[in-house]
This record gives structure tokens, sequence and C-alpha cells, in this order.
């Protein structure tokens, strides 16, 4: 009899998880690169599918993170030696992402626990593994710190606590604007609806941003025959130099 009773909780408690769910929607999917492109914006929208009726007792709020592709970094830090500036320390990120932007619908350390974010790896910090530092480093954090604030000053980095407009606990939406120097590969798109600081329900999607025409052709010419694309700079380079010194000739003679 107890099995029984134990197997009705635990579907009790399946449906429970089930009861609210993720439906989301991309204003594109797709973000193409070319000589012109000075940036995009995405607007991230969906609604939250349910099996039961909202809940009053415990509002619900939206999490959404959208993470490029991860590069390892090495920070530097610089020290005065006898009046030169030279490399002293240095600390690895193992795996950085090159572009991360994290919406919430309320400041994130009221929609989401500490146990949720280390295990989810959603706020800015935790999207940042680190390797082990020198034992003569005593403050490896402030590396860490380092990257994330020089590129949440070039808006690689975007933390938007607030942004995400959440309608009759069902309808949620929020934008995100990509900068133009945006590293080329597939782009996650990650949704949390949580509860109380707990995730109850997420969903995945991607945004693949690639390089298309002239910006294309050039990039794949410098991986896949860099000999080649190397002489064609160096020749343009020449002609560039050959045509800015004849006109500067013209317009002394003239």
């Amino acid at each position: 009899m107890r099995w029984v009773l134990a197997l009705c909780l635990l579907l009790l408690l399946s449906t429970l998880a089930r009861s609210e769910e993720v439906v989301l929607g991309l204003s594109d999917n797709q973000v193409s690169i070319d000589t012109s492109f000075t940036g995009s914006q995405i607007l991230i929208f969906g609604a939250v599918k349910r099996e039961t009726p909202i809940r009053t007792d415990s509002p619900l709020h939206v999490v959404i993170t959208v993470q490029g592709p991860k590069q390892r970094v090495t920070v530097r830090r610089k020290s005065r030696w006898f009046g030169i500036w030279i490399n002293t320390d240095a600390v690895v990120a193992d795996a950085a992402p090159s572009f991360y932007a994290v919406a919430t619908t309320a400041p994130l350390d009221e929609v989401l626990t500490q146990t949720e974010d280390l295990r989810r790896k959603i706020s800015i910090n935790r999207a940042i593994r680190s390797v082990g530092a020198p034992d003569t480093i005593k403050d490896a954090s402030n590396f860490t710190d380092a990257i994330i604030r020089i590129r949440q000053n070039e808006k690689l980095y975007q933390e938007m606590e607030g942004s995400v407009k959440l309608d009759q606990q069902t309808l949620f939406r929020t934008a995100i604007s990509m900068p133009s120097d945006l590293t080329e590969g597939e782009y996650l798109v990650r949704i949390f609806l949580t509860r109380d600081g707990e995730i109850v329900s997420n969903y995945d999607a991607a945004i693949d941003v690639r390089k298309v025409g002239l910006e294309r052709w050039l990039f794949a010419l410098s991986r896949e025959q860099p000999a080649i694309y190397g002489l064609m700079a160096l020749v343009i380079a020449i002609a560039a130099g050959w045509g800015a010194s004849a006109a500067f000739r013209k317009l002394r003679n003239w």
C-alpha cells in the first residue's frame, strides 16, 4: 500500500512540475553580418502554457539569457618596474562567452537562488569558467572582474534586470541589443521560469550569426588560404600607397 501512495505522490509531483511550460518565439533566428552591419536587436517573446490555474500565492518570474560562442581568454596584469610597464601576472578564463546578456523581470537575486545560479550558470559571473590560478596570485577573482568590466564597456556583456515584461503572469517579451562586433557562430537562448527563486521550467533555442557577402568571402579566404589572403592584402596595400602618392604629386604640381 505504501508503494502505491509513493507512486501516486510521484505522479502528482511530476504533473505539477509540468503544469507551467515555456512557449518561445524569436523575431529572427538568424543574424547576417556584412560590410554595412552596425548591430542588431533581437525580440524575444513567448507565453507560459498552463494545465492548472494561475497561482496567486507566489508570483512567476522570467529569466532570459543569450550566450555567444565561448572563448579561452588570458587576462594579464601589468605592473610598473623601474619606470616600465610589464606583464607580471596572468589568469586563464577557460570559457568566456564572446557575448552574454541576461534579462529578468526583477532583480536577479530576487528571482533566482544562488544554488540555481550555480547549477545553471545564469549570471555573468557564473557564465565565465576559470581554471585554477597560480598560487602566487591571491586575487584571481579580480581578473574575472576585469573581463566583465571590459566587455560590459563594449556592450558585449549586458545585465538587464527588470527589462522582461510579464503580462498577466502569462505573456513575456524583451529585446536584446547585439553590437556590431559579434563573433560568428551559434548563440544560445535560454528561458527560465522561476518561482520563489527555483526554476520550474526552461526552454532553449538558437540564433545563427554568420558573415555574408564580401565579409564571408574574406573571412573564409583568410582561414582556408592564408597565403593568398596575405598576398592580396599586400598587393592592395602597395596599390593604395602608390595611388595616394600619385594623387599627392598631382595635387602638388597642380
